[in-house]
């Protein structure tokens, strides 16, 4: 059974998804309705669905890391990610974006060349992103400096999130991982072309 909750947590409805103590899918939004049905409709066709929509103290720490993570804080939270129920190629790009630190942007290109595939193909993992805030896909963006695209919120709630996400950093560096390099460069220089 699919175990979904819910919380409100200054103002910021998140919803998650588990089985197993494993998270399957999370999302937000301001209105706990909306939030809630969007859930429900990527996981129709699923296994049994138990909703619960009380605060559940065992997922306290759960949501707050949520909520930090949406106002732009970094937590250690150790969050554990059903993503081995995914597609190898979307379990890599996932793991790479979930290595960009905060204050950070990578483009779909530099993640490509990072895990292989094209620039298109990272587009599409980002698109289906099961886990957003937990891995930061709104820290992806087009070669030009252009946001690209953002499923939760749209693009005005991508650019709140990097927005709160600068930290003053003014050079490029570089993420080893498994395979490859990944290029990631200061937020403000997005964030500086819409302001």
């Amino acid at each position: 059974m699919i175990e979904v909750y819910v919380d409100n947590v200054g103002g910021i409805c998140f919803v998650v998804a588990q089985r197993g103590g494993r998270i399957l899918r999370t999302t937000f939004d301001n209105d706990q309705k909306t939030a809630v049905d969007a859930m429900l409709g990527k996981l129709a066709g699923a296994e049994s669905v138990k909703v619960f929509t009380q605060s559940v103290m065992q997922f306290s720490a759960l949501f707050a890391a949520l909520r930090a993570r949406y106002d732009g804080k970094d937590t250690n939270y150790g969050f554990i990610l059903a993503d081995t129920d995914l597609p190898l190629y979307s379990q890599r790009v996932l793991r790479a974006v979930a290595t960009i630190p905060i204050g950070y942007v990578a483009s779909y290109g530099a993640v490509a060349k990072a895990v292989g595939g094209g620039a298109r193909a990272v587009g599409n993992v980002m698109a289906s992103n099961p886990f957003p805030l937990i891995v930061p896909c709104h820290r992806i963006i087009k070669s030009d400096l252009g946001l690209g695209g953002y499923g939760v919120g749209g693009l005005g709630v991508k650019l709140e999130f990097l927005n709160r996400e600068q930290r003053g950093y003014s050079e490029s560096k570089e993420i080893e991982m498994c395979g490859g390099v990944l290029k990631v460069f200061p937020t403000e220089s997005v964030v500086k072309k819409y302001c």
